[in-house]
């Protein structure tokens, strides 16, 4: 029999899932599920709208991998994934106020307020580790 697209295509996704997951990263499935955590986070938390693009595999994932080895890192630790959980990514867009959407992207917030936002033109001529210093940099400014 067959695979379906579906199953292929979660095949296909599943490593990209798994560069953030294995760092500890939380994936938020649903609307319902981005409410509750992030009305929950105390501190702050550190959100990845994931992508399957050349920038997010590339540059934004290792980028992020590679801050979430500094000193100080977040209290939290999210990801949506835009173009698979597209209810839970629209949920948390919304949080991101003023900023339009991007994918991928990345958001600090401390307390429930965004402090912090790296979008994916931010993102896609840049190296990981300049990006990982624009994190850490956050990190340190936010999350002391």
């Amino acid at each position: 029999m067959a695979m379906s697209f579906e199953a292929y295509m979660r095949d296909m996704i599943q490593p990209m899932r798994d560069d953030l997951t294995r760092l500890g990263i939380q994936e938020l499935l649903t609307p319902e599920d981005v409410t509750e955590q992030f009305e929950a986070a105390k501190g702050t938390s550190l959100i990845v709208v994931n992508s399957v693009c050349g920038c997010a595999a590339g540059q934004c994932r290792p980028g992020v991998a590679k801050a979430l080895e500094h000193d100080i890192t977040p209290d939290n630790l999210f990801t949506v994934f835009a173009g698979q959980e597209k209810d839970a990514t629209a949920k948390a867009r919304e949080y991101f106020a003023p900023y339009p959407p991007s994918s991928p992207s990345i958001a600090l917030m401390k307390d429930g307020e965004l402090v912090h936002m790296i979008e994916r033109h931010q993102i896609e001529n840049r190296s990981a580790e300049q990006i990982a210093a624009d994190l850490t940099s956050a990190f340190d400014r936010f999350c002391r």
